[in-house]
C-alpha cells in the first residue's frame, strides 16, 4: 500500500472542490513564526501515515506563537506507530457544529467500491458506531464514473445531517477515489460548520501501489513505509520481505506462491515468520534472501518452496545451496521444488546438502512446522 500523509491527501480533496482549512507545512522550529503569522490560532498536526495521532500527542492546539513553538518542540521527533515526525501541519481552527465520517474504499465482498458514512465522526468513530449502529451506513457503489444524487440520497438520506452540500462532498470524494486509483479515501471528521459550510478536517488516502505508474505526479508525495532494519535491507537488495510474528521462515518465488505457502503453514498449525518472494527479476537473488532470513532470531525452521516457469528453479536453488554451504546455519531446512529446472535443482540439494526435497508442498510444510516446534 502507498499512503499519503494528511496534508498531501487534502491537496487532492481541494483540487476536487472539497473545502479544507487553511494550513501550512513546517519542517523545523524556524518556520513556526512565519506560519503562525499567516494562520493565527491553530492546531499543530504531526504528518505521519498513522491513526490515533491525537491520542499519541501528535495533535495539539496553540493560541499564540510561543505556544506554537513549545508544542512543536514536543511533536518534532516524536514517534507515532513507528513513524518519526519530521513535518507538522499548522492548520486554522474550524468552527465545528457537527462531525461526520465518510470514506470510500474497496469492498472485498462485491469487488468494487463501497461508501461508508456515519452521522457521528471524530476521534472515537469506531466506538461511537458500535453504540449507535443505525447512524453508520455501508452502501456498495455501482460501477460507473460518477455517484448519482439518487444513489447517495437512497444510501444516507434518512440521516439528519444530510444536505445538498454533504451529498456534493461525497460525490467529489468519489472523484478523488477514482481519479487517483485509491484503495481508501477517508475524511474524519467531515465537519459541518455553524454556517452550514462543509470542511474536510482530516484526510486518509491510500493508493493502489500496483497502479502508481499511472500516478507519477503522486509518487513523490507517498509517505515512507514503516520498515524494520531487515525490511530496509531487503528493499535495498530489490527483494520483497515483510517480517511477521511466526517462527517458520519462508522463501518462495512469486507473490501468489509465497502467500499460498504462508497459508499452508497456518493451516497445518504453524506460524510464518515472514513474507519473502524472489520472483520476477529477483529470482537470481536467493543468496541475499537467505542471508536476510537467517538474521531473524525468531526463525526455528526454513521452508524453501520453488515452482519454476520464467524463474528457473535450478538457478534459485543454486543460490540457496551456495549460501547455505558458506553460512553453515544450524537450523533445519525443507525444500519443495517443481517446474522449470526442477530435476537439476533437486539433484543439487541431494548432492550438496544431503537433503531430500519433497514432491509435494504440503509434505515440506508439515515437516517445517513440526521442526519449528
Amino acid at each position: 500500500m502507498a499512503n499519503l500523509c494528511e496534508y498531501n491527501g487534502k491537496q487532492l480533496l481541494a483540487k476536487a472542490g472539497i473545502n479544507i482549512p487553511k494550513g501550512q507545512i513546517v519542517t523545523s522550529l524556524d518556520e513556526i513564526d512565519n506560519a503562525f503569522r499567516t494562520i493565527g490560532s491553530c492546531v499543530l498536526k504531526a504528518q505521519v501515515p498513522a491513526g490515533k495521532r491525537g491520542k499519541a500527542g501528535g495533535i495539539q492546539r496553540a493560541d499564540n506563537q510561543g505556544e506554537a513553538i513549545e508544542k512543536a518542540k514536543t511533536i518534532f521527533g516524536m514517534t507515532i506507530d513507528g513513524h518519526e515526525v519530521t513535518q507538522i501541519l499548522l492548520e486554522e481552527i474550524a468552527d465545528i457544529d457537527t462531525e461526520c465520517y465518510v470514506a470510500i474504499t474497496n469492498d472485498t465482498r462485491t469487488k468494487g467500491p463501497i461508501l461508508v458514512f456515519s452521522s457521528m465522526g471524530g476521534m472515537d468513530v469506531e466506538e461511537i458506531s458500535e453504540k449507535e449502529p443505525t447512524q453508520m451506513v455501508f452502501a456498495p457503489i455501482p460501477m460507473g464514473n460518477t455517484l448519482s444524487n439518487d444513489f447517495v440520497e437512497d444510501a444516507i438520506g434518512h440521516l439528519s445531517v444530510v444536505s445538498k452540500e454533504v451529498i456534493r462532498a461525497i460525490q467529489r470524494l468519489f472523484d478523488v477515489y477514482r481519479s487517483n486509483d485509491a484503495e481508501l479515501v477517508e475524511i474524519n471528521p467531515l465537519v459541518i460548520t455553524g454556517n452550514s459550510e462543509i470542511i474536510a478536517l482530516d484526510c486518509k488516502l491510500i493508493l493502489d501501489d500496483s497502479s502508481l505508474y499511472r500516478q507519477e505526479h503522486l509518487q513523490k508525495e507517498i509517505a515512507p513505509e514503516k520498515q524494520t532494519p531487515l525490511e530496509k535491507r531487503a528493499a535495498q537488495s530489490g527483494l520483497k520481505y515483510i517480517e511477521l510474528d511466526g517462527n517458520v521462515g519462508v522463501i518462495a518465488n512469486g507473490a501468489g506462491l509465497t502467500m499460498t505457502t504462508m497459508d499452508a503453514i497456518t493451516y497445518f498449525g504453524g506460524q510464518p515468520a515472514n513474507f519473502l518472494e524472489i520472483g520476477g527479476e529477483a529470482y537470481t537473488r536467493s543468496k541475499e534472501a537467505l542471508e536476510i532470513l537467517l538474521q531473524n532470531p525468531n526463525i526455528k525452521s526454513i521452508l524453501v518452496n520453488f515452482c519454476g516457469a520464467f524463474a528457473r528453479t535450478d538457478v534459485m536453488t543454486e543460490g540457496i545451496v551456495k549460501a547455505w554451504k558458506e553460512l553453515k546455519p544450524d537450523i533445519p531446512v525443507f525444500f519443495s521444488i517443481n517446474g522449470t529446472g526442477y530435476l537439476e535443482a533437486r539433484a543439487m540439494v541431494r548432492e550438496e546438502l544431503h537433503l531430500e526435497p519433497y514432491d509435494l508442498m504440503d509434505e515440506a510444510v508439515i515437516k517445517a512446522v513440526e521442526a519449528a516446534r
